[in-house]
């Protein structure tokens, strides 16, 4: 995944960087995602998870993508179970805390199907950080105390030259594309992100191309009212995407929470047989719809609702 440094300085060169319009459907975006691309997932566990896309690309049947993510989450599972990806880089792959480790990470692990790359949470985020800037590697504390650095061949390990601490060097992360979900941007793609950003803007910064879908398209003039909302500029983004609930079933903060229901019958029907469960899973809601408002359809008109009335109470008084 990571770039030789003279070579990435030549793909970031040949960005577009221009001002135009670049909205388009979430087929057309998925279409620019070859099979074998390296593909930074935007948010974080259920949060702002560019689930539609995703969704997208699945149903789109691409294969060997090389995913990674700051922590990973049921997304995971059905790249997995899809054969989406068969390589995942994360700190941490389960559906969330109270549902524990990811059955179907470990049945897939166990059984060589694929692989999950482990990284430490800051070693994640400063590895695209280390992308974002345009430096082939950085330095850290972080795994030095732990047996991770011993399965993480692209690791090194190094005297300070300063203070003669030990520390590790990390490669950078510059994903060919990133999938990043926010509330709301304008056409050409600046997007601003209510909540916490995770590690967006690096990877936008760090990616080759971003994809954004976004909850709203919303007018320049609107963002140019609140810039310093703006997290990702337009000179990063290759596509946006206007796909409402286009987290669910995780959460977009301030607009809606998960859909809790959903998710326990989801992770107990994949806690009774982690194959057959999340191949059903996939069958009933991401195959067997023919659109994204069929998706949503299936989800269940009030379990949305409730998620966005439990979503936007933030903001009561």
């Amino acid at each position: 995944m990571t770039l030789a440094y003279n070579e990435l300085r030549r793909r970031t060169g040949e960005r577009d960087r221009s001002l135009r319009e670049k909205v388009m459907s979430l087929e057309a975006a998925a279409a620019l995602v070859t099979d074998g691309a390296s593909v930074g997932i935007g948010g974080s566990t259920l949060s702002r998870t560019p689930m539609a896309m995703i969704w997208a690309l699945i149903r789109a049947g691409r294969k060997d993508l090389v995913c990674s993510r700051s922590i990973t989450s049921s997304e995971g599972e059905l790249l997995f179970a899809s054969g989406a990806s068969r390589h995942i880089l994360t700190s941490w792959f389960s559906q969330g805390i109270v549902w524990g480790v990811s059955r179907v990470m470990r049945l897939y692990t166990e059984t060589n199907r694929a692989r999950f790359e482990e990284w430490s949470h800051l070693a994640m985020g400063v590895r695209f950080r280390a992308g974002a800037m345009g430096v082939p590697f950085l330095p850290m504390r972080s795994m030095i105390g732990s047996d991770l650095i011993g399965q993480l061949p692209d690791t090194r390990r190094i005297d300070c030259p300063f203070t003669g601490e030990k520390l590790v060097l990390v490669p950078a992360l510059n994903p060919d594309f990133a999938l990043i979900h926010v509330q709301r941007c304008d056409a050409y793609g600046n997007a601003q992100i209510d909540g916490l950003p995770f590690m967006d803007l690096d990877l936008a910064m760090a990616a080759n191309r971003v994809i954004l879908t976004t909850e709203r398209v919303v007018s320049n003039d609107q963002i140019r009212r609140a810039p310093d909302q703006t997290k990702i500029p337009f000179l990063a983004v290759e596509a946006v995407v206007e796909i409402p609930f286009g987290s669910a079933p995780h959460e977009c903060y301030g607009l809606y929470e998960p859909l809790f229901k959903h998710l326990d019958d989801y992770a107990a029907q994949t806690r009774q047989d982690p194959d057959q469960g999340v191949g059903a899973y996939l069958e009933r809601y991401f195959y067997s719809p023919k659109s994204w408002v069929e998706y949503l359809d299936l989800l269940g008109l009030s379990e949305l609702l409730d998620a966005s009335r439990r979503g936007k109470s933030i903001y009561d008084d």
